[in-house]
């Protein structure tokens, strides 16, 4: 005969019926659900957050640029996705962004430390760098020679940092070393209170610190308050590691590692070409490399009617007038156009020096046409150089500063005061195109100025007789008349500007 189940044996079978049937339900939706690396492929976008910084991603030339933006950019390729950057105001909103799900990884040149593996998950390590103490070099002011100089001086790191984590860890040793954290500086900003004396150091990766001492004369790394470093890319945990599996596998080929070795030998290389110039060799190359190309400057004059010495500088500048200079950017020759540039003008092998010479002045006469006509010479031509050398952008950027700040963006002697500023965190995150080395273009110019009159100079006094001066050469410095006053209200733009990137 039927007997009924007691009220708490139902109660059980019930239960144990929906678990079975809640299981059952979750495992067909994980079947149909994407592994994070298919989600990725199939919306067709990588979400990198990063920093505007030198050494991480910032717009050169009108073209996205920066050790970790070209990184992540070979890695999205490799995917066959988009790269869509995210770039929160401050370095600690990198660790926001990642927990909040608004990017699938962080690149920004961090150091693998203990207390971030506790809460993240790494890629293979790409570099590795030691932390330095910076210091302002002064008179009567020896050197830092160890932890216990830092007693009772000023010390700021960023906030969120991994020199912050090793602060607290000198600090055990260490009572008395004390120190500042700053949320709303970025590098730069740091560099900048150490150089002009309102902070004793800082702490940064070697490499980096490398990278922005060419800006900075007077500061020098003291010493390292840890050996070397890893330095990898950051990315949440997730439950199936496939995002994670594909960094490990491409990491490893050998074509990621050139490419690695490559963008540390651009943006990591303790020379910086700006500063380059050594009259000896100045010399050398004036007798030995430029009279072969010396007719084709003048010619490149007679059809463009831009100085042959003006043209001859920038040579100079660009590839110390070396037919078979190659750049790790691609551009080459001895006026080191790039591609895009060169079928621009029609110049067909970039690496003959009669096409790129002639290529070169047309290109600049392109250039030039970018700058207001209103502004005379030689500003015109300044303004064309610095334009073409850190982008349109960015220099209209730096004579809206200089136009606020009451001075005349139409004169080259007041925008180059302010174009350094657009690497300071507290100007460029309030203009429209952002972060740019903005000391390049202002040496870039004044090397070709000088070497316009180290040419004119050793031209006028040659006696070998191999090369004179001829009564038509004439250096682009003559006194130009006085420069209309510009539009305080409204400030004519730079023409063919290009859009946001």
């Amino acid at each position: 005969m039927f007997k009924l189940q007691s009220a708490p044996h139902l109660r059980e079978l019930i239960y144990l019926a929906v678990l079975v049937g809640i299981t059952f339900v979750l495992a067909l939706i994980s079947l149909n659900t994407p592994t994070q690396l298919e989600a990725i492929k199939q919306k067709g976008v990588l979400r990198v957050a990063t920093t505007n910084s030198p050494l991480t991603y910032y717009i050169r030339k009108n073209e996205p640029a920066g050790f970790e933006y070209e990184l992540a950019k070979a890695f999205a390729e490799h995917l066959g996705v988009r790269l869509d950057l995210v770039i929160p105001e401050r370095f600690s909103g990198l660790f926001r962004v990642l927990q909040e799900r608004d990017a699938h990884l962080v690149a920004a040149s961090l150091t693998v430390t203990d207390k971030r593996q506790s809460r993240f998950d790494f890629s293979p390590a790409y570099r590795s760098s030691a932390p330095v103490l910076v210091y302002r070099v002064r008179r009567g002011n020896p050197a830092p020679e160890s932890v216990a100089d830092l007693y009772g001086r000023s010390i700021s790191v960023l906030k969120r940092s991994s020199y912050e984590d090793l602060l607290k860890d000198l600090k055990r040793e260490h009572p008395e070393l004390s120190w500042t954290v700053s949320e709303d500086d970025a590098v730069t900003d740091l560099l900048d209170q150490v150089h002009e004396g309102s902070l004793d150091f800082t702490i940064l990766d070697s490499t980096v610190f490398d990278a922005h001492k060419t800006f900075y004369p007077g500061l020098k790394a003291a010493f390292e308050l840890s050996p070397p470093q890893p330095i990898a890319w950051m990315l949440n945990r997730h439950h199936d590691g496939t995002l994670k599996a594909a960094l490990y596998q491409w990491f490893k080929q050998e074509d990621t590692q050139a490419l690695v070795a490559e963008l540390e030998e651009r943006y990591f290389s303790r020379t910086n070409p700006l500063n380059f110039f050594d009259t000896v060799s100045f010399r050398e190359d004036l007798e030995q490399r430029f009279l072969p190309l010396y007719p084709w400057f003048r010619q490149a004059e007679e059809e463009t009617g831009i100085n042959w010495l003006l043209l001859s500088a920038i040579a100079y500048q660009e590839s110390h007038w070396n037919p078979d200079a190659v750049s790790p950017t691609g551009v080459r020759g001895v006026m080191m156009l790039t591609n895009a540039a060169a079928e621009e003008v029609g110049v067909e092998d970039r690496t003959d020096p009669k096409q790129s010479i002639l290529g070169g002045a047309r290109y600049l006469v392109i250039v030039k046409k970018k700058i207001p006509d209103r502004i005379p010479e030689p500003d015109h031509t300044w303004f064309a150089l610095a334009g073409y050398n850190v982008g349109f952008g960015h220099l209209e950027d730096a004579r809206i500063l200089t136009q606020k700040a009451g001075k005349n963006p139409d004169k080259w002697k007041h925008v180059r005061e302010f174009l350094p500023r657009l690497s300071d965190p507290k100007h460029y995150p309030k203009t429209r195109y952002g972060f740019a080395r903005g000391h390049e273009p202002v040496t870039y110019v004044s090397n070709i100025r000088k070497y316009m009159e180290l040419m004119r100079w050793e031209v006028e006094t040659a006696t070998d007789g191999e090369f004179t001066l001829e009564s038509d050469i004439q250096v682009a410095e003559q006194a130009p008349e006085p420069a209309p006053e510009p539009d305080t209200e409204n400030l004519l733009p730079l023409s063919n500007l290009p859009g946001p990137l």
